[in-house]
């Protein structure tokens, strides 16, 4: 039996998320069927992270067992001439039998965009977030600061899947401005359910002035979700970075 990763990329709109569901077409679903006309089996696939509906993926790795015999550069275009055109599957690598995609991921970058400008623009509708208030990034860096290091994260989570612990590292959370874009890209060792989101819209609040970025570790110290910032929509955020031992990117 091989274990067989794949290097893919999503846009996310159309999708429920990347978890197989009951009533909801997802990303994984729509991939295990195409992969399982290849090879000519039932395929099931781990996923790095648990996207939510409507979050695009410009790199993810999920990985799938197979008795086939297909050579792993012949994978992504049998692949993708199944698939949809929003899941583009770019790279099959042969990994070791105890590889798999969300275990031995050891880090993860997450990059949220904000379109900030008081007019709209269509051809970023459901890919960055529409924001016509001007937002100040130096601030948005004071409070993006405030989360970077080893925290309970538990009031920048919604309620959903349950973990053993709520504590994380935060690498880094970066807050970049080009004209009127704006870039939050966050890396840590692992994101609860909804923490990018929560946390892009914390700064956001902090750079409204409803906040203090000081008032951030204390917010973190309560666990009380009421007192960050809301979680904001799905369509600006993007996996972005993911880091491996084996050489699957």
């Amino acid at each position: 039996m091989r274990n067989i990763a794949l290097k893919l990329m999503y846009v996310g709109t159309a999708y429920h998320g990347w978890q197989v569901q009951k009533n909801a077409v997802t990303v994984a679903e729509t991939l295990e069927k195409a992969l399982s006309t290849v090879v000519c089996h039932p395929v099931k696939c781990t996923g790095a992270g648990r996207t939510d509906a409507g979050v695009h993926a410009e790199v993810y790795i999920a990985n799938f067992r197979t008795t086939s015999t297909i050579p792993c550069d012949r994978i992504p275009l049998a692949v993708n001439t199944r698939l949809p055109n929003d899941i583009v599957v770019v790279k099959a690598t042969e990994v070791s039998e105890n590889f798999n995609a969300i275990g031995s991921c050891r880090q993860k970058e997450y990059t949220y965009r904000i379109y900030n400008n008081r007019l709209g623009n269509a051809f970023l509708v459901d890919r960055a977030w529409f924001y016509p208030k001007h937002l100040d990034e130096a601030v948005m860096q004071r409070a993006a600061d405030q989360f970077v290091g080893t925290h309970d994260f538990r009031a920048v989570r919604s309620v959903g899947t349950e973990t053993k612990t709520t504590v994380r590292t935060v690498y880094y959370f970066d807050v970049q401005r080009d004209g009127d874009m704006i870039e939050c890209r966050v890396s840590a060792n692992g994101f609860l359910y909804n923490m990018v989101r929560a946390m892009v819209g914390t700064v956001v609040y902090a750079a409204e002035g409803k906040l203090d970025p000081e008032d951030i570790p204390a917010i973190l110290d309560s666990g009380n979700r009421t007192l960050a910032g809301p979680t904001v929509p799905p369509g600006g955020l993007y996996m972005t970075k993911l880091w491996y031992d084996e050489d699957v990117l």
